[in-house]
C-alpha cells in the first residue's frame, strides 16, 4: 500500500439504527434474549460495512453495533471488574463507571469474533478496535492495585492478549484508543509504558485515537507513544493543534479529523478539503489519513453517513489536485 495516498477511514463507532437501539433497551429490561440481540447487531454491522463500501472508504470499521460505552464494554468481559453507579460522561449521556476490584484477567477474546465477522463481509481492511489500558484505568475506580501504574500495566497485559488475537485473526490495522491520555499530563509516562506492553509483539499497523482535551499539554512527549499512527480530532479545534508541529516536528502518521462529530450540521466538501490541505503542510500525503474527528455513535445513521460522505468527497478533491501537480494519487483496494 506504499503507493496509495490520503487513505480515508473513521474512528470506529457509527450511529445505531432505531431497531437496534430499541432491541438493546429491550434486552436491558430482560425482554429480549441475547441470541435475538446478537442477530440484530450482526444485521446492523453488515449494513454499516455495506454503507462504507458504497461511500468508498478505504479502511473500514465494524461500527461497534455491539458496544455501548468504550470502557464498560471491556470491563464487563474482564475478570476483576465490577460495575459501579452511573456517572455523567458528556451531555446527557451516562454510564456505569467500572471498579477494578481484584486482579484483572481476560477469560476469553472480547472482540475477535466481531472482527472476523466484519472482515468476512468485505475485501477492504477492517480495523481491530480496542480501548487502551490508560483510558481503562482513568475511566475506572482502582481498588485492587497499589498504584495507578500497577493497574495500568495489568490492564495493558489483557489488552495485549486481545490485540495479539486480533492480529492472529488477520487484522492489518489495530487501533488502541487513548482519549484519556491528556487527562493527567503528569502520568503520560505511565500511558507510554502501558502502550509498549500492548504493542510489543505486533506487526500490524498500530493506531491510537486521542480526541477532546488539552493535547498541547502532552505534546511532543506523546510522540513517544509506541504506535505507528496518532488519530487526532482537529476540526473541532479549528486545527490549532497543527501549530504545535511548527515547534516540534510531528514524526508519526496522522489520521486527521476534518469534520466535527459533535454537531448535527456537516461541513461543506470545500471546508473539509481545506482541512486536508492544512494537514499536508506538516505530514506527507502517504502519512495523512482523513476521517471524522471522533466516533459517530452520538449521531444518527443518516448524520453518520453524511459526515463520512463529506470526508470521502473532500479527499477525492485533494487527490485530484495532487494528481494535477504530477503526484499520482491512488485509492486503496
Amino acid at each position: 500500500m506504499s503507493d496509495q495516498v490520503l487513505l480515508t477511514t473513521t474512528v470506529g463507532s457509527f450511529g445505531k439504527p432505531d431497531y437496534l437501539q430499541k432491541a438493546r433497551n429491550a434486552n436491558a429490561r430482560g425482554k429480549l434474549g441475547e441470541t435475538e440481540l446478537t442477530e440484530l447487531e450482526r444485521r446492523a454491522t453488515e449494513e454499516w460495512i455495506r454503507r462504507q463500501e458504497r461511500l468508498d472508504i478505504d479502511i473500514l470499521v465494524d461500527g461497534e453495533m455491539y458496544r455501548g460505552d468504550m470502557v464498560a464494554y471491556f470491563a464487563e468481559r474482564l475478570e476483576g471488574f465490577r460495575l459501579g453507579g452511573l456517572v455523567r460522561s458528556y451531555g446527557n449521556r451516562y454510564y456505569h463507571k467500572p471498579i477494578i476490584a481484584s486482579k484483572v484477567a481476560r477469560p476469553k477474546p472480547m472482540t475477535v469474533d466481531w472482527f472476523r465477522f466484519s472482515q468476512s463481509l468485505t475485501d477492504r481492511p477492517v480495523k481491530g478496535m480496542l480501548t487502551g489500558p490508560y483510558t481503562m484505568l482513568d475511566w475506572s475506580y482502582n481498588e485492587a492495585y497499589k498504584t495507578r501504574r500497577d493497574a495500568a500495566l495489568a490492564l495493558a497485559e489483557v489488552v495485549r492478549q486481545e490485540a495479539e488475537d486480533l492480529q492472529a485473526a488477520g487484522a492489518r490495522y489495530i487501533q488502541i484508543d487513548e482519549p484519556a491520555i491528556h487527562a493527567r499530563p503528569e502520568e503520560i509516562e505511565i500511558a507510554i509504558e502501558a502502550m509498549g506492553v500492548v504493542t510489543q509483539n505486533l506487526t500490524a499497523k498500530t493506531i491510537s485515537h486521542i480526541c477532546y482535551g488539552d493535547f498541547a499539554a502532552i505534546y511532543p512527549k506523546v510522540l513517544e507513544l509506541p504506535v505507528d499512527q496518532l488519530d487526532l480530532a482537529m476540526a473541532n479545534y479549528g486545527y490549532r493543534w497543527l501549530e504545535l508541529f511548527d515547534r516540534d516536528r510531528f514524526t508519526k502518521e496522522l489520521a486527521i479529523g476534518i469534520v466535527d462529530v459533535h454537531t448535527h450540521e456537516t461541513e461543506s466538501v470545500a471546508t473539509a478539503a481545506e482541512g486536508i490541505r492544512k494537514g499536508l503542510r506538516y505530514v506527507s500525503k502517504e502519512r495523512l489519513l482523513p476521517h471524522p474527528d471522533c466516533g459517530l455513535k452520538t449521531r444518527t445513521v443518516e448524520e453518520s453517513e453524511e459526515k463520512c460522505r463529506v470526508v470521502v468527497e473532500a479527499t477525492k478533491v485533494v487527490r485530484a489536485e495532487l494528481a494535477r501537480q504530477g503526484t499520482p494519487a491512488k485509492t486503496a483496494r
